[in-house]
């Protein structure tokens, strides 16, 4: 009996491990975004947005969905013991990889003309994307080794991968921006030019993403061999039952690939086509290029790593939630599918809802704190306290795309992306030209996005799950202990700036405070019990701190 509770709650852990190491990865890359951000300034974070958008729609047409797609059919062939049938599949999707990868970085590399000077309406981010394309091949090959590993059932290998990748990709990022701006900087003076520099030190930075994800898969591939005498004493236990056929695999991969690449791509296309309908109308009315470059980087360099931190820990859930779902899925068990369901969205909430209130509440101390007292930090501040609501729609929208996937219902999502995102570009283009709210336009149209995306997801998880949503603990008990997290979070920040007028120590004390008065809300109103706790990273010293000061 232990043991099947042990097995049952086995996915909470591995997806606390998995979203740990996302907050984690995050985290580092928010700390190498800070000095990035201060070398390319808003400028050269344009650059790099538009570049890292075009490479990341390659990406995800070749190669993305591939992590997930392994999991899913690795886990259902483990789930009846079909070893052989597991190891054929994960050595297919290498091949389909190698071929997908590879196509994926042809395109960017011979194709970046036309998509920095069309699609995105950037000339200057040809250099960047260039320099990225290599990384496709590197991150499909990565992405099957993480997919076979989630769905032998252990996140560990992503989890310490990613924490390796983004070290490299920091430190890299960091050393190539600063050398090569600088570069670009004495061609700007030597011919008169004003956007060399910016295009170099773009460059720079995604160098740090190709040095990274090739780290990632070196440590993946030295796993690989010393899990191979593991799995080789799992082959000796295999159940039987035929093995597929490689043709039979190739069309089981398009079968499962297909509907994640047009949900996912369809999901996250949003960002390129923001990009490139705000560039291109801006330039309608009439304004300066450079004018235009400077408030898409700061949105993209900015508001967008700040509220991509917390979205990280759905992104981690859905990953680790979609192969559980199918082990439930193919054993009938629908009364487990929805206690997964409900403690994924559950773990979601309670990181996200306390993420978008602090971010609003101090968005302008912590902008301060990362990026300097810059000319456009008001203007920065007011696209964060807008857009935190963001945080938690996009994290639960993203947390039930994972949720259908794992249901088996892989056409929905793309529907309700394709769905949402010809009402997001209406709504977009609406708000740009008729209220004329610029770079306010693009959130407030993510936020409708994300909204659609999170009703009609949940609509059909309620419809074919026969599932019903707790609202008291997942819901209004986060956002009551974050409320008050937030009110002692403001309170501290003011009374410290009025006393010692120094914002870094305002804004690191109050963050403390934050985090403390949340976990001390949450457990008092009872909204984590003792059982879902232990299922956190580090859950036992929780639990015993938690009973030492008499909150459980």
């Amino acid at each position: 009996m232990g043991t099947k509770r042990s097995k049952k709650g086995s996915y909470i852990i591995e997806g606390g491990i998995l979203a740990a190491a996302s907050i984690l990865v995050r985290v580092i890359g928010l700390a190498y975004r800070i000095p990035v951000t201060r070398i390319l300034g808003p400028v050269g974070n344009s650059y790099y947005s538009a570049a890292y958008e075009v490479y990341s729609m390659v990406l995800l047409i070749s190669s993305f969905s591939l992590p997930l797609a392994v999991s899913k059919l690795v886990s259902a062939r483990m789930a009846k013991g079909q070893v052989r049938s597991a190891i054929k599949i994960f050595r297919c999707t290498l091949i389909f990889a190698l071929v997908s990868g590879g196509i994926g970085s042809l395109l960017i590399y011979f194709g970046a003309g036309f998509f920095s000077d069309v699609l995105v309406s950037t000339p200057e981010s040809r250099l960047a994307l260039q320099v990225l394309a290599p990384t496709i091949l590197v991150v499909a090959l990565m992405g099957c080794m993480r997919g076979y590993f989630q769905g032998l059932g252990s996140m560990v290998p992503t989890a310490v991968s990613q924490i390796v990748e983004q070290i490299i990709n920091a430190a890299v990022s960091i050393g190539a921006a600063w050398f090569l701006f600088d570069y670009g900087a004495k061609l700007d003076a030597l011919y008169s030019t004003k956007t060399s520099s910016y295009a170099f030190g773009a460059a720079g930075s995604t160098l740090g993403t190709g040095a990274g994800a090739l780290t990632g898969l070196l440590f993946l591939i030295f796993i690989m061999f010393a899990y191979n005498r593991v799995m080789k004493r799992r082959r000796s236990m295999d159940r039987g039952g035929r093995v597929e056929s490689s043709s039979e695999i190739y069309r089981l991969l398009l079968v499962t690939i297909l509907p994640v690449i047009l949900s996912t791509a369809v999901y996250n296309l949003s960002g390129i086509i923001d990009q490139g309908i705000f560039k291109h109308l801006m330039a309608y009315k009439k304004y300066e290029s450079m004018k235009i470059d400077e408030l898409w980087g700061i949105f993209s360099g900015e508001y967008k790593v700040l509220t991509n931190v917390p979205i990280a820990v759905a992104s981690a859930m859905a990953s680790s939630a979609i192969p559980e779902l199918t082990r439930a899925r193919v054993n009938k068990d629908r009364r487990e599918m929805r206690r997964k369901t409900e403690n994924a969205i559950r773990f979601v909430m309670v990181v996200c809802i306390p993420c978008a209130v602090g971010l609003s509440v101090l968005a302008e101390p912590i902008l301060r704190l990362l990026f300097g007292a810059k000319d456009h930090i008001h203007t920065s501040a007011m696209l964060l306290q807008i857009g935190t609501a963001s945080v938690v729609l996009y994290g639960m929208s993203t947390l039930t795309n994972g949720i259908l996937q794992g249901m088996d219902k892989m056409r929905l999502p793309v529907i309700h992306a394709a769905i949402s995102l010809v009402l997001h570009v209406g709504l977009l283009v609406f708000l740009i030209l008729v209220p004329g709210l610029n770079i306010y336009a693009v959130v407030w149209a993510n936020i409708f996005f994300a909204f659609l995306m999170c009703v009609l997801n949940s609509r059909s998880i309620a419809r074919y799950m026969k599932y019903r949503q707790e609202v008291i603990r997942t819901f209004l008990i986060p956002l009551a202990s974050s409320a008050i997290m937030g009110a002692a979070a403001y309170g501290v920040h003011f009374g410290l700036m009025t006393a010692v007028k120094n914002n870094t120590a305002a804004t690191l004390t109050a963050c403390v405070c934050a985090v403390l008065v949340y976990g001390i809300a949450l457990l008092l109103l009872k909204g984590l019990t003792e059982e879902e706790l232990l299922r956190f990273p580090k859950g036992r010293m929780l639990v015993n701190l938690a009973k030492k000061i008499r909150l459980m």
